[in-house]
Formats: C-alpha cells, structure tokens, sequence
C-alpha cells in the first residue's frame, strides 16, 4: 500500500474525522491489524483561514504547495487535501509534484453518478457556495449544481464559528435542515455536504435528501488510491 500524504487541519476536527476513516477504510479492505501508512501536516487554520477573507487565494495556495511539497519529500506516494474549500487553489498546491493529486470533487461526483442522480444541491463554506471552481467541477460531469438561494452567510458562519470548534448544536441542525428542504423544492434530489465539517451536524437519518458526505467519500478514495 502506498504512503498517503494529507493537508489537514482545516479544521483539525475534519482532519480527525480523516484519520478515522482512512484507517477503518484500510483495515476494511486488508483485514486485521492493518491500518493506513500515513503523513499528515496538520496546518494552523487561523492564517489560511484569515487569508480566505482576505482574498488572498495566492498566498494561501503558495503555503499549501509548500506543504504539499514536504509531504512528498518525506514520502507521500497519494495526495490528499482535507478541505472543500482550499481546493480552490488545487493547481498552485500541485503544480510541479509528481505524485498522484485525489480531488475531493471526484469521488463525489463518482457516488452521485452512480446512484443515479443529476440534480444535487451544494452546501458549503460561502466560498464553495458561491464560487465556481467546485461547481464546474461537478457540472463537467454532467450534473447540475443548486446551491442555497437565501441564509448562506448564516450557513458559513455554522462552520466557522460553531463546528470548526467543535460545537454542535440543535438550531444550527435545524438551519441546515431548512436549507435541504429549500434545496429540494428547487428540484435538488441529493444533497453533498460539501464542508468537512458538515457531516458533524447532517446525516440521512435527519437530512430531507440523501447526503453525500464528501469527508467519507474522500478518505476512501486515498485509500482506493494508495492501494491500486
């Protein structure tokens, strides 16, 4: 099995969420003690997080290709990056490196497909939302993408604010409850849960719509990936 190499820590409650599944995944696949050769470089949030707000996409991608770069030359043989929303800045992290890069958006749209659905509504940091670069991603694939109409300033804040910290709360389940529901009346017939820090507030035992939970999927594709 290949060494997976991952940029976690944001936040670090999806990067453990990550090691989890990673190591079920592999211990699933190979049986008994076997669990997941891995890297990670868990970066401090607080900076990326404020150059997020800042606009500033450029630096944030240059500092994650420096890590990427570490992985890689401590021995990472798969890529990994534990974020929706950096993924924005996926070709400045992978220019130049020569290991395989597993985009977070693939697995998703791989599952989608496969179940069946073409409409699906996106949830997210505003950032994901709102931006095209996770869209055209999915909509190459043949799928059409709905996003929130209303409350996703609300919706941002949740993750920010409450699940990066690890707070779960009644209210906020129910605002994202609201947003499916909403999202279903557009015609959404799935929904992903496309922050990875999502899956700590919605599940389909409470969700409108089926959820897609794109930390699980991820994780299992490095896995996939590390042992092909």
């Amino acid at each position: 099995m290949k060494t997976i190499g991952l940029i976690g820590g944001m936040s670090w409650e999806s990067t453990a969420h990550y090691y989890r599944v990673l190591n079920q995944e592999t211990a699933r696949q190979l049986g008994g003690l076997h669990s997941a050769p891995l890297i990670v470089h868990s970066v401090d949030f607080a900076p990326i997080a404020a150059m997020q707000s800042a606009g500033d996409w450029d630096g944030a991608g240059r500092q994650l290709h420096q890590v990427a770069r570490g992985l890689a030359a401590a021995g990472a043989q798969v890529l990994g990056l534990a974020t929706n929303t950096m993924h924005v800045v996926a070709d400045t992290i992978t220019q130049g490196l020569d290991i395989p890069f597993i985009h977070i958006a693939d697995p998703t749209a791989d599952a989608l497909l496969a179940d069946g659905f073409d409409s699906i509504g996106l949830l997210g940091t505003r950032f994901t939302m709102e931006m095209d670069f996770y869209r055209k991603r999915l909509e190459a694939r043949g799928l059409t993408v709905l996003i929130p109409d209303v409350d996703r300033t609300n919706l941002n804040a949740i993750i920010y604010e409450e699940l990066c910290h690890g707070m779960v709360t009644e209210r906020s389940r129910d605002a994202y409850i609201a947003a499916i529901a909403r999202l279903q009346q557009h015609g959404a017939q799935a929904v992903i849960l496309g922050c990875t820090e999502i899956c700590m507030l919605i599940d389909d035992s409470v969700s409108p719509l089926p959820t897609y939970d794109t930390t699980d999927l991820h994780a299992k594709a490095l896995v996939a990936a590390a042992l092909a």
